[in-house]
């Protein structure tokens, strides 16, 4: 058996499913994906792709700082979108987050749904 940690926070929405918000094993923390609910109202935040973008990135943000991490830990990125015509609107909110060099690797891919029916999810990475 490995040596995990589970990470979790209040700051950020509680999982939805079998999941943790985030395993830290050794100096890797992994992220699971965080969609735009509200921690405190468990909903979909209102509002389009950015509003949705903004309130995964304050729920990574959460869970990140659970960890005793930031955006700058981070090494790896996916993004799921539920229309790549969103891209440029999430990288432009992406890039406000991630303004630490280098910045992480990532993946975008367009996918056929997203839980609860969101625009977008992001997963991640981190080190220590």
């Amino acid at each position: 058996m490995t040596n995990k940690t589970k990470i979790q926070t209040n700051n950020a929405p509680a999982a939805i499913g079998p999941y943790s918000q985030a395993i830290e094993q050794g100096n890797m923390v992994f992220l699971s994906g965080q969609i735009p609910l509200d921690p405190a109202t468990a909903k979909i935040v209102d509002g389009g792709v950015a509003e949705q973008t903004e309130q995964v990135l304050a729920n990574m943000e959460q869970v990140l700082k659970a960890a005793g991490l930031t955006f700058a830990n981070v090494v790896k990125t996916t993004i799921f979108l539920a229309d790549m015509a969103d891209f440029a609107t999430v990288n432009e909110l992406y890039a406000k987050a991630f303004t630490t060099d280098p910045k992480p690797a990532r993946s975008t891919v367009q996918v056929a749904a997203l839980p609860l029916g969101v625009r977008v999810e992001i997963e991640s990475i981190a080190i220590r």
